[in-house]
């Protein structure tokens, strides 16, 4: 396996770290299950959102990537499922005519495996995601070393972890501040609206992002 030069892998760990702390749609999508479902729930999000990334990091090695950036129907197909899917989600809680409490019961019997793979499907059918690692991640290789794939990898992989870490961080914020607004009468009658509008703006924001000919590289850090 062959990795970038030295140098080049320490000005990525600076860029990620700095793109990794400013809060973009996934942290929002992890802030709002923390906060309707508790930590656990979060915590998984945190891992389908990065399996989710890992899909984009192997795409952009081995060129998919690419695709969607020459073709802006492929682009705009990715575009409509994951911003139709989130907005899905939100009016789904918004309609919800359970209360509070009874969310409560049925969350905690909820298979973590159904919210994994939402997790998964939010962040893969994230077209920022997926223009963000393909214009990103190669910024970081030395063409003239060979193995343009493995250079591209392996720093993915290394987004991918720090991003881990960041969104955990999300989550105990989240997952504490919720425990405390949970004792409020008015988030008690509001929460429902509160995550469900959460979704439906991230799937606004999924819909409005603009053909990969239009990205410029400083609209990716809004992954």
């Amino acid at each position: 396996m062959i990795l970038p030069e030295f140098q080049n892998i320490l000005l990525f760990l600076t860029a990620a770290s700095i793109l990794i702390i400013i809060p973009g749609p996934a942290v929002l999508y992890i802030v709002a299950r923390s906060m309707e479902q508790g930590y656990r729930a979060g915590m998984v999000s945190v891992l389908g959102i990065g399996a989710g990334g890992l899909v984009h990091v192997f795409a952009a090695g081995i060129g998919i990537s690419s695709l969607f950036v020459a073709s802006a129907a492929a682009f705009s197909v990715l575009k409509y499922l994951g911003g139709l899917y989130l907005i899905y989600l939100g009016i789904r809680k918004l309609l919800d005519k359970a209360t509070f409490t009874h969310d409560v019961q049925i969350d905690k019997k909820k298979k973590l495996r159904k919210i994994f793979y939402e997790g998964v499907v939010v962040n893969v059918f994230n077209p920022k995601a997926a223009i963000f690692f393909f214009a990103f991640l190669p910024q970081f290789i030395s063409i003239e070393k060979g193995g343009v794939t493995s250079q591209i990898i392996f720093p993915g992989m290394l987004f991918i972890l720090i991003a881990i870490v960041s969104d955990t961080l999300y989550v105990l914020v989240s997952g504490k501040f919720a425990s405390w607004i949970k004792t409020h009468p008015m988030y008690l009658r509001l929460h429902k609206y509160v995550i469900g509008s959460i979704y439906i703006f991230l799937g606004a924001l999924t819909l409005a992002a603009n053909p990969p000919s239009t990205q410029n590289a400083s609209a990716k850090s809004s992954l």
